[in-house]
């Protein structure tokens, strides 16, 4: 069998993903508030903890429906990465949830123990705990060689 050759993402462009996912979900998340009449940002009371939990909750999902149907949300998709299995296979939802659920709820943690424990591999906690790695898309070529395209 050919040895297959997986090139993993910088933490920088793990971090402009996980931006362009927060922009999305940040203003996914106001518009849902707004509707709902609750102010968009929190006083700190009673309901501050709530839409936190709420808030993170709404990025758990996202990641695990996102990157667990494809491999990638829509920050990966713009930066060419992709989650995969340690072989560079699909990760399925179970995998997904695992490994979102860092990230959602103990961000800081999970690439913090991440960084200093598995720097080697790029592998932050949670992608360690659901064997996953963030890796390079190779993109496609623009022209096919050997072949040929005919309309209908």
């Amino acid at each position: 069998m050919e040895e297959r050759e997986l090139v993993l993402s910088s933490w920088g462009k793990r971090f402009v993903a996980w931006l362009i996912d927060a922009i999305i979900v940040n203003v996914a998340y106001a518009a849902i508030v707004f509707s709902v009449g609750l102010p968009v940002i929190p006083s700190f009371d009673k309901i501050n903890s709530l839409m936190i939990t709420s808030g993170s909750t709404l990025f758990f999902i996202y990641w695990t429906l996102l990157e667990g149907a494809e491999g990638q949300s829509v920050g990966k998709m713009l930066l060419g990465i992709k989650v995969v299995d340690m072989e560079g296979n699909d990760i399925g939802f179970v995998k997904a949830a695992i490994e979102s659920f860092g990230k959602a709820y103990l961000l800081l943690l999970d690439v913090i123990v991440g960084m200093l424990a598995f720097g080697d591999t790029r592998q932050r906690l949670f992608n360690r705990l659901s064997r996953t790695i963030v890796i390079r898309v190779e993109p496609l070529p623009e022209e096919s060689t050997g072949v040929r395209y005919v309309k209908e």
